[in-house]
């Protein structure tokens, strides 16, 4: 297994590349990274896992964050996801 955790950018928007990891590692990952950012701050979350499709859409409603898009991409999922405030 590989694990990419680098962070790129998108229009201004860090992008947490989880390509790689399996359930439950994506949704783990991702609530610490998003522990230490600002309320109303955004990150694009990378998977390639399966299951993220449910599992971060599970996570954003558990933990008050807006999920305020999900993609299809050839290497997996891609979800953009604003911190609650």
């Amino acid at each position: 297994m590989v694990e990419n955790l680098e962070t790129l950018e998108r229009d201004g928007v860090d992008i947490y590349d989880l390509r790689g990891l399996k359930c439950p590692l994506p949704v783990l990952k991702t609530r610490k990274r998003m522990k230490a950012m600002a309320p109303g701050a955004r990150i694009w979350v990378e998977t390639s896992d399966p299951l993220a499709t449910v599992d971060i859409p599970h996570f954003c409603r558990e933990h008050g964050h807006t999920l305020v898009e999900t993609q299809s991409v050839d290497t997996g999922h891609r979800f953009l996801i604003e911190k609650a405030v």
